[in-house]
């Protein structure tokens, strides 16, 4: 049974990995407020530590600085979270042959183009949420550790605040809402992503050790299908409509508008299409569509609104 060490157990994905990682072994999960052992991404030499104390077989990094907009004005902070934090994971993981895996994000694109983007296309963030996400993944490649990198959009839990639930609300107070329509990418639940990575850490590690880190890389990690948020809202609002729950929703239309209406301090990609293929091809599965993953979330929402 492996021993596995998880940062970030209280964010949306971390709170689903502690569920699915379990079956695979001994889980010792951390947060940035942890007090047993350092789970702080402000302090890379206390990471160092736990990880030599608890020398684990995978370390799995959930934890991360995701609010976009706000790192533009702190950048320092977020460079530390976001790179220099996992760099430090992933020379500690080197040190002591785990392997290590990490959540990065679409982010580390422009958005051009229309097709979905795959793993060796060149990167090109425009904010520094992506610049800061790049350096982590370009720092865990340069360890030399064992790690796998899942790039992600779009990420949604029935746990926490999320754009559906937003809609959800805005539908309840507006009767007319306004919806970008030229962002495009694929909503990815936070259940998914646990349970894919599961699966991954299940696969590597039955591999021989000779042959395992063959497997190390960038996987590009979303449901399947896309939509833009103006698709997106349509759908969360017709399934709240269909739904035999007492929402009192009064919006009576929903009116697509371009990006710039709603201006931001950092930069969205248009386009934040990812080709799944690698994933599913080297880990043997496949990838559910985005729909029936949102549709279940907002049942458990609805079903707590009651």
């Amino acid at each position: 049974m492996a021993k596995i060490l998880l940062f970030g157990k209280g964010g949306q994905v971390g709170w689903e990995l502690q569920r699915s990682l379990v079956p695979l072994g001994e889980v010792i999960a951390l947060d940035f407020d942890s007090t047993d052992h350092c789970g702080n991404f402000t302090n890379l030499a206390g990471l160092a530590d736990t990880v030599r104390a608890i020398r684990p077989d995978v370390i799995v990094n959930a934890g991360a600085h995701t609010a976009v907009d706000k790192a533009e004005s702190e950048p320092e902070l977020v460079r530390t979270i976001n790179a220099l934090a996992p760099g430090a994971l992933a020379v500690a993981a080197a040190n002591i042959g785990a392997w290590l895996v990490h959540y990065s994000t679409d982010y580390v694109f422009d958005g051009s183009g229309s097709k979905p983007w795959v793993e060796t296309d060149t990167p090109a963030p425009l904010s520094v949420y992506g610049r800061t996400k790049l350096e982590g993944e370009q720092l865990i490649q340069a360890s030399g550790c064992k790690h796998l990198i899942f790039r992600t959009s779009w990420v949604y839990a029935a746990r926490g605040g999320n754009f559906a639930k937003t809609m959800v609300k805005l539908a309840q107070e507006r009767q007319m809402l306004k919806v970008v329509d030229d962002q495009i990418g694929a909503p990815t639940g936070a259940e998914l992503l646990a349970d894919v990575t599961a699966h991954a850490i299940r696969h590597v590690l039955a591999r021989p050790a000779a042959t395992a880190s063959d497997l190390n890389g960038v996987y590009h990690l979303v449901a399947s299908g896309h939509t833009s948020w103006f698709e997106y809202a349509k759908e969360v609002v017709a399934l709240v409509q269909n739904a035999k729950y007492d929402t009192k929703i009064i919006v009576n239309a929903i009116e697509p508008v371009p990006s710039s209406v709603y201006p931001t301090a950092a930069h969205r990609p248009l386009n934040s299409r990812l080709n799944t293929d690698k994933l599913q091809s080297t880990f043997d599965l496949a990838l559910p569509h985005w729909k029936p993953g949102v549709a279940r979330m907002l049942t458990e929402f609805l079903e707590t609104q009651k």
